[in-house]
C-alpha cells in the first residue's frame, strides 16, 4: 500500500495526450470490484456476497480483483494499471445527486474540474473536438470548458444531407472573415470534414482488440478511432451507469463489471503505442455499506475505489491508506471511511497532462496531496 505524499507537480506534458474519464454512475461497490480478501472483516461482513481468495486474481497480500474484472489483471501485472482504495469525496449525504454533483464540480463551486483544467491550460484552445462526451448530455465535470461536444456516436457530428456543399460555402465565408468567430468556425469545419472521411471507412481495431456490442465498448472504440485520427482530442467522458445495487447485487453488477473490464482491455490493446500518451481514470460517486443487507445487496456508503490506467502510471500497485474493516474503524452506520480524496488522484493524472502548475485553479480551496502514481 502507498500513502499520499505531498509535492509540487511540474511534469511536462507529452505531445498529443488524451485523458479519458470513465464515471461509474450509481455508486459502484469498491469492496466488490477490488475485494480485500486478506481482511477477515470483509469475510465476516459479507458471508454471502464475498469473493473468495482462491477465485479472484491476486493484486497483493490483501487485495484481489473480482473474477469478472479478470480481463484487467494483465494490465495491472504489466504496470499499466494502478488501484486506489478507500478513496472518495468529503460528501456525507450518501445521495447520488449530491455526491455526483460535488465530485464533478471538484468541490462547492461553479463549473466542472475538467472544464477548469482545459481552460487553465495555456495550450488549450477552442478546437471543436478537444473535449468530447459520449452520451446525451454534457457531464458537469466538463462545464466551463473552452469547447465541448456531446455525441452519442461519431455519426451525430454531421450537417446531414447536402452537408458537403454547405461546408464548402461556410468555409468560403469564414476564409474572408477575420472576426473572433473565424478561427473556431474554420476548426469546426475541418473537424466535420475529418469525421466525414472517418465515417466513409470501416474502422478496424488493431493489436487483436475485440470490442463488445454494448454501448460502453462501442463508445470506447470510437474514442480510439478519434485518438488515432489526430483530431486533437484532449479529454473524453464516458459513463457506465447502473451500479446502485441495493438488491441482488451479484446479478446486477457482475455483467457491468464484465463490460467495464472487457471494454477497457480492448481499448488499451487497440491503442497500442498510443496508450503511452493516454490516461484513463475510472471513478464513482461513492461506495457501498461494508455489511451486506438482507436483500443480497449493499446500501449507500462512503469510500470506493478508483482505477488509473495508461502510459506513465506507476501501476501494479494498490495505493492509499487502508483503515481495515473492524467495526471501530468504520464511518457512520458502517461504511469504509475515505482516506484518500479523489482530487489527489486526479491531480497526479492532470500533472502528466500539463496541469501541474494550475492545480490551484482546477481544485480551488483544496490542499492537494497528490498520490505518487
Amino acid at each position: 500500500m502507498r500513502n499520499p505524499t505531498s509535492g509540487a507537480l511540474t511534469v511536462a506534458p507529452d505531445e498529443s495526450q488524451t485523458l479519458v474519464v470513465v464515471f461509474l454512475r450509481g455508486g459502484a461497490d469498491g469492496l466488490s470490484l477490488v475485494p480485500p480478501v486478506g481482511d477477515d472483516g470483509y469475510h465476516r461482513a459479507r458471508p454471502r456476497l464475498r469473493v473468495t481468495e482462491a477465485a479472484a486474481p491476486s493484486l497483493d497480500e490483501r487485495f484481489a480483483l473480482h473474477p469478472r474484472l479478470a480481463a484487467l489483471h494483465p494490465l495491472y501485472a504489466r504496470g499499466e494499471m494502478a488501484v486506489v482504495h478507500a478513496v472518495g469525496s468529503e460528501d456525507t449525504t450518501r445521495s447520488h445527486f449530491e455526491a455526483q454533483d460535488l465530485m464533478e464540480h471538484g468541490g462547492v463551486m461553479g463549473g466542472g474540474w475538467l472544464g477548469r483544467f482545459l481552460r487553465a491550460r495555456s495550450a488549450t484552445g477552442s478546437r471543436a473536438l478537444a473535449a468530447v462526451a459520449f452520451g446525451t448530455a454534457l457531464p458537469e465535470a466538463m462545464r466551463g470548458a473552452p469547447a465541448a461536444t456531446v455525441l452519442r456516436s461519431l455519426d451525430d457530428f454531421t450537417l446531414g444531407d447536402g452537408g458537403a456543399a454547405l461546408t464548402a460555402s461556410l468555409a468560403g465565408l469564414y476564409e474572408r472573415d477575420g472576426g473572433i468567430l473565424a478561427a473556431p468556425a474554420r476548426d469546426s469545419l475541418r473537424a466535420l470534414e475529418r469525421l466525414r472521411s472517418l465515417r466513409g471507412t470501416t474502422y478496424r481495431p488493431q493489436h487483436g482488440a475485440t470490442y463488445g456490442a454494448d454501448d460502453f465498448s462501442q463508445s470506447l472504440q470510437q474514442v480510439a478511432q478519434l485518438i488515432k485520427s489526430g483530431v486533437g482530442l484532449e479529454a473524453v467522458s464516458v459513463d457506465l451507469g447502473g451500479w446502485d445495487s441495493h438488491f441482488a447485487q451479484g446479478t446486477l453488477i457482475e455483467p457491468l463489471m464484465m463490460r467495464l473490464a472487457d471494454g477497457l482491455s480492448a481499448f488499451c490493446a487497440d491503442l497500442g503505442p498510443r496508450l503511452a500518451t493516454t490516461s484513463i481514470v475510472v471513478m464513482t460517486e461513492f461506495g457501498r455499506r461494508v455489511e451486506e443487507n438482507a436483500s443480497l445487496g449493499t446500501d449507500h456508503g462512503r469510500a470506493s475505489v478508483m482505477l488509473v490506467l495508461g502510459g506513465g502510471v506507476r501501476g501494479g500497485q494498490v495505493y492509499g491508506e487502508w483503515p481495515g474493516l473492524d467495526p471501530g474503524a468504520l464511518d457512520g452506520p458502517g461504511d469504509l471511511p475515505v482516506r484518500t480524496n479523489y482530487r489527489d488522484v486526479l491531480a497526479a493524472v492532470l500533472a502528466r497532462h500539463g496541469g501541474g502548475r494550475v492545480l490551484d485553479r482546477v481544485f480551488p480551496g483544496h490542499a492537494v496531496r497528490a498520490l505518487p502514481l
